[in-house]
């Protein structure tokens, strides 16, 4: 079989030979050239070189190392050969999972030049290990450090984002400190003050949608600047209550560097939490103000008597379950009359927003337990359940089936093996000779390959019928729990429903009529 290599190389971020910030650096040309010698050396056929420029080794979102992965469960090469092991990844983890899995698996020969790691030999699958667990160490101790450093930043008052708070600039001459953007801050300034003379947070959105002012993410697009978020929305460029209401509270608008607010819980996680107010990192004084004290005490006062009080410990039912079906949305809740609706805010920044999704919380509750109840009705019915028992049955007999052809690769494998030692013997004993053993040898290798690989695809199809006899288990186990349920609530909506597409009735003709309803269930 010839020998198909996948060439695998990685810049890390700590490389700092870039040529510019387009161009791949000399360390990925460097290893690219050696990879590639050495590969023409042992006569191996290059089907593709894999490269991710500025990626670390823990990051599991690299786009060519994922490439690799998904080209190599398909078989297209035998062979990943990269500069280390590290340079692939440096998690212990992926390398058992990976390299020692699902590379064994699919039949891939695994081959760091610098650091000698090589699948094929057997004998240094623990050093691979222990450079994979030193790899970790590595992993961590850089972690604490960077945290240590940017702690220290913080405490001292410097900037650490990656991009600055709307209505400021980075210092191009300082490094962590804020300038005033004066465009974005006029903004903030006429935000404040019309809050503070009596205008609500959404009006104030409308004013400023209305004279076509972008929203802090679409101002820094705009000027090519660093901003946070996508624009994953239609009508995204628009401001919104909440946009209004975060720059509201926001102590940075008086001078103060306040950081902190938010923490991975490891070097791992991708995902922040977070932190308690009373351990936020705050600096009085760091930067030029926005807004003065005498303008932020009476917003802050307005704030305070504007507030709710909170109800505590309970989560409205359908609370950040329902989406607006023409911009996607989070509705909101209000109260008129005594009764709950939920509408899209987006409706009310803009004369030129979005339809506006609006609906009766208790027509949706009907709608909802409605549709639940239907679904689980048809799913128990009487004329529907024979069928699927037939077919439960027939895929037991099956599963029996393939057990049994499983249990018969075992035996025929275990007899080549035998075989193959005989043919041994008969080799050391002069019966045969080394070309006749050789090739009697081969003959027989080749079918044990060829039953593992059929006893593999076999138990292959097993697991994943049992997987899906599970799911079916789980999804009857659930719909059971459910059956002839009167009554929503936040337990139910949690477990059976993703989310609800909600949209707007336009040509209504009776009281009840209810808008466009897409429940994207759980199960």
């Amino acid at each position: 079989m010839n020998e198909i290599v996948a060439i695998y190389s990685r810049l890390s971020e700590e490389d700092k030979d870039k040529l510019n910030e387009e161009d791949e650096s000399r360390s990925i040309q460097n290893q690219k050239s050696l990879l590639i010698s050495y590969a023409t050396s042992h006569n191996w056929e290059i089907y593709q070189i894999y490269s991710d420029d500025d990626y670390k080794g823990s990051d599991r979102s690299r786009p060519a190392f994922n490439q690799l992965l998904k080209d190599a469960e398909n078989h297209k090469f035998n062979i990943v050969l990269c500069k280390s092991q590290s340079r692939f990844t440096r998690e212990l983890e992926l390398v058992e999972k990976i390299i020692h899995g699902d590379f064994a698996e699919w039949g891939i020969r695994f081959v760091g030049l610098a650091d000698n790691a090589d699948t094929a030999n057997k004998g240094n699958k623990k050093s691979r290990q222990i450079n994979g667990l030193v790899n970790e160490w590595y992993l961590e101790d850089l972690s604490d450090n960077i945290k240590t450093v940017l702690t220290d930043h913080r405490k001292k008052g410097m900037h650490i984002g990656a991009f600055a708070l709307y209505g400021y600039q980075k210092d191009p001459d300082q490094k962590g400190h804020l300038i005033v953007d004066p465009e974005a801050a006029a903004v903030v300034k006429e935000v404040f003050e019309l809050y503070a003379a009596g205008t609500g947070r959404t009006n104030i959105a409308r004013i400023l949608n209305e004279k076509g002012i972008p929203n802090p993410m679409e101002y820094k697009k705009r000027k090519g600047l660093k901003y946070g978020g996508a624009n994953v929305h239609a009508h995204s460029s628009l401001w919104k209550y909440y946009s209004v209401s975060s720059m509201l509270e926001n102590e940075m608008y008086i001078g103060n560097m306040v950081q902190g607010k938010y923490e991975n819980p490891t070097y791992k996680s991708k995902h922040s939490r977070p932190v308690p107010r009373e351990k936020w990192i705050r600096v009085e004084g760091t930067h030029e103000p926005i807004i003065d004290k005498e303008l932020w005490e009476r917003v802050q006062k307005r704030r305070e008597e504007k507030a709710k009080p909170m109800c505590t410990g309970k989560i409205g039912i359908f609370a950040a379950k329902t989406k607006c079906m023409y911009c996607g949305y989070t509705l909101r809740s209000a109260t008129a009359k005594g009764f709950k609706y939920l509408k899209c805010p987006t409706k009310y920044i803009s004369s030129n927003a979005c339809k506006g999704a609006f609906i009766a919380q208790r027509f949706l509750e009907q709608a909802v337990l409605g549709e639940l109840n239907s679904i689980i009705s048809s799913y128990f019915d009487e004329a529907s359940a024979e069928p699927k028992i037939l077919a439960a049955k027939k895929r037991e007999a099956e599963k029996r089936k393939l057990k049994q052809e499983i249990s018969a690769c075992n035996s025929q494998i275990e007899h080549l093996k035998k075989a193959v030692q005989n043919l041994y013997v008969d080799k050391a004993n002069d019966i045969i000779s080394n070309e006749e053993y050789a090739e009697f040898k081969a003959g027989f290798v080749d079918q044990i390959k060829q039953l593992t690989n059929q006893r593999e695809e076999k138990q292959r199809i097993i697991e994943l019928w049992e997987e899906e006899i599970h799911n079916i288990q789980s999804r009857e186990n659930i719909l059971q729990k459910y059956r002839n349920v009167e009554k929503l609530d936040r337990n139910i909506m949690e477990t059976l429903i993703d989310y609800i597409e909600i949209g707007r009735c336009e040509h209504k003709v009776h009281r009840n009529d209810l808008p466009p309803i897409i429940i994207h269930w759980r199960f």
